[in-house]
């Protein structure tokens, strides 16, 4: 799934990171990696942008640059 799909509050693993040229760098050099566990914190009132939590900090993407990042969403834990 992308993880402009996701709803508040899941957590995912990167599966990939697409896009090209300086927005990919740009993602990956924030640590938005393949491996690596990312948590949806919160959406603007408006939807976009995005606030996640990666490697204990928090980024804020635009939704359509979120759309470029693959992930596997992680089962909840009661």
């Amino acid at each position: 799934m992308l993880l402009s799909e996701m709803k508040k509050g899941e957590t995912a693993v990167i599966v990939r990171v697409g896009g090209n040229g300086a927005l990919r760098r740009r993602i990956l050099e924030m640590g938005i990696v393949k491996g690596a566990q990312i948590y949806v914190d919160k959406y603007a009132p408006l939807k976009d942008p995005l606030e996640l939590i990666v490697k204990n900090y928090h980024i804020s993407l635009r939704v359509e640059e979120a759309a470029q990042i693959t992930v596997e969403k992680l089962q909840q834990q009661d």
